[in-house]
């Protein structure tokens, strides 16, 4: 009797997984990223270009993870670099309060 009920739940998951293969719903395909400046070699991370380094930083401060900017590698160690140096010399701040308030 076992068997024959495992049997019955196996067909009724086939006709299941047929009904999803049945219907036309649109499946949501990744568009692939690549690293913008692989793609465009003419773009410089240098730390003085505070309006570049700015889209790759949190609103408090933090630098944004490989997976949300998009970035190979070794760009991101690069923006990682030249964000602490821009830091460094006072053109980024190191905290959310101060970008706040120089935006005002």
């Amino acid at each position: 009797m076992a068997y024959e009920r495992r049997s019955e739940n196996q067909q009724s998951n086939e006709v299941r997984s047929g009904e999803r293969h049945e219907s036309t719903r649109r499946r949501y395909i990744p568009r692939p990223r690549f690293c913008r400046f692989c793609a465009d070699k003419s773009l410089l991370i240098d730390y003085k270009n505070s309006d570049l380094l700015k889209k790759f930083i949190y609103e408090s401060g933090k630098i944004r993870p490989r997976r949300q900017t998009g970035t190979c590698a070794k760009h991101q160690r690069i923006i990682a670099r030249e964000i602490k140096r821009a830091r460094h010399l006072a053109l980024l701040p190191f905290k959310g309060g101060a970008w706040q308030e120089t935006i005002r």
